[in-house]
């Protein structure tokens, strides 16, 4: 079935995007910022891609849930949501751990006075 894997993927980053809004994590914490990560992330994670095509690593496998459209030899559509599914999960995970790894470092510092 052509696309489900697109759709699969389309499905995660609008989950993704519903836990950022209602805890606001990411790109609702600060969207100027939230937006560079992401663009950098993305073009990092594309030029490894294309880095790993070129060197015989990384190639299309069965295509059958793919959509068949290339951004570049062996670099399907498909690779590009899920650069921002990976970063944006990243980033969500960073945001929520980061307050209670802070609030935890602000009780054992009281426990210690």
């Amino acid at each position: 079935m052509p696309g489900l894997y697109l759709a699969g993927l389309l499905v995660s980053l609008v989950g993704m995007t519903v836990l950022d809004a209602r805890f606001r994590l990411f790109f609702w914490r600060a969207p100027w910022r939230a937006a560079a990560v992401m663009v950098v992330g993305v073009a990092f994670f594309m030029l490894w891609d294309v880095l790993g095509v070129a060197a015989g690593i990384f190639f299309i496998g069965p295509q059958h849930l793919l959509t068949g459209v290339l951004l570049a030899p062996d670099v399907p559509l498909e690779e590009l949501f899920f650069l921002v599914l990976l970063c944006y999960t990243t980033m969500d995970l960073t945001g929520f751990v980061r307050p209670l790894v802070a609030r935890r470092l602000r009780r054992a510092e009281r426990s210690r006075s």
